[in-house]
């Protein structure tokens, strides 16, 4: 679904305030839900969450995490509840078996860089991912999901959007108010600039990282070069910047909503404009792999990562944890 146009703003009009009563409503479930104790896991637990519905980084969050504690001699697994996907778990994802119809988008991706596992219960994934020989597990998601104890918890922040009219469901895009998922985070991870100022609304003292988001190798291939670009994810804005401000020239773009299943009807309409505009057909590492596989070969992938604004001040807040990774016998 795409989400709708009044959950940006300044939180005015009449379908926010009408709304009010359930928003409220749905945040006293969230702040009871959270509230319950979850099962503490032998190993660090870290969660890349954030306080909106749709993405913000986080999965760009968790493989760079990833990365670094791999980088450390560290067994990382990754573990996610398999948005958009029909296994509930908990399973190990096996890219060569399964599909994003299956585990979901952002699982193919994790999947293709570390173990990851898809489970509803998280504490179960946890312990299956400990069984399989994790050291650390990084959750994709999951902030608001209290089933396993987090060591640390990185709230996530699309500068571009922010917290957008910083109402909760269904009034706005909040899955509960910003102070209550500042108040489980040990750090904040800005990606981009503070556009929409939402780094005023956190409570102070809290750690603020900042990022932005940066084209994979394959983006200097299209410099200079025509594309069409087009992708269905939280911020469709975001990439085809990234794509403009790495010197492709954008002849055409094609927003779709969230985690947009395509299809052959849509691939076929797709490729025909991008033909008409004589342009290459571009999307996203998350959008390739939910493309029938018979029009993959057409389509040019754009990976993005993250260039930290101070690396040391991340590898700090990480030592701890990776201090706490148990020894194996």
């Amino acid at each position: 679904m795409r989400a709708p146009d009044f959950w940006t703003g300044d939180g005015g009009g009449i379908a926010p305030i009408l709304l009010s009563p359930i928003a409220a409503l749905y945040a006293a479930a969230t702040a009871r839900r959270v509230a319950r104790p979850g099962w503490r896991a032998p190993v660090p637990v870290i969660c890349c969450g954030n306080a909106t519905a749709g993405g913000a980084g986080k999965t760009t969050l968790a493989l760079d995490l990833g990365r670094r504690l791999a980088n450390r001699g560290i067994a990382v697994h990754f573990l996610t509840r398999g948005y958009g996907g029909t296994l509930k778990g908990p399973a190990r994802v096996e890219p060569g078996k399964h599909d994003s119809e299956t585990v979901g988008d952002e699982a193919l991706l994790l999947a293709a860089e570390r173990p990851t596992w898809i489970a509803a219960d998280r504490a179960a994934g946890a312990r299956a991912a400990i069984e399989a020989g994790a050291q650390a597990i990084i959750m994709d998601d999951g902030l608001q999901n209290p089933t396993l104890e987090k060591d640390l918890s990185f709230l996530t922040i699309d500068g571009s959007y922010g917290f957008g009219n910083n109402r909760v469901i269904p009034a706005g895009p909040l899955r509960e108010p910003v102070a209550a998922a500042a108040g489980r985070s040990g750090a904040v991870v800005l990606i981009g600039k503070d556009e929409c100022g939402a780094l005023a609304l956190l409570p102070p003292g809290l750690a603020v990282l900042r990022a932005r988001t940066v084209p994979g190798p394959e983006a200097k291939q299209l410099v200079g070069q025509s594309v069409f670009a087009f992708c269905g994810i939280a911020n469709p804005r975001k990439f085809f910047s990234t794509l403009s401000e790495s010197g492709a020239i954008i002849a055409g773009r094609a927003p779709y909503a969230d985690h947009y299943p395509f299809d052959a009807g849509d691939m076929r309409e797709l490729l025909a404009e991008a033909d008409r505009l004589r342009a290459i057909p571009v999307t996203t590492k998350k959008d390739f792999v939910r493309i029938p596989p018979a029009f993959r070969a057409r389509v040019t992938v754009v990976t993005v990562g993250l260039e930290w604004e101070e690396p040391a001040m991340l590898e700090a807040i990480l030592d701890p944890l990776a201090g706490r990774v148990p020894i194996p016998a």
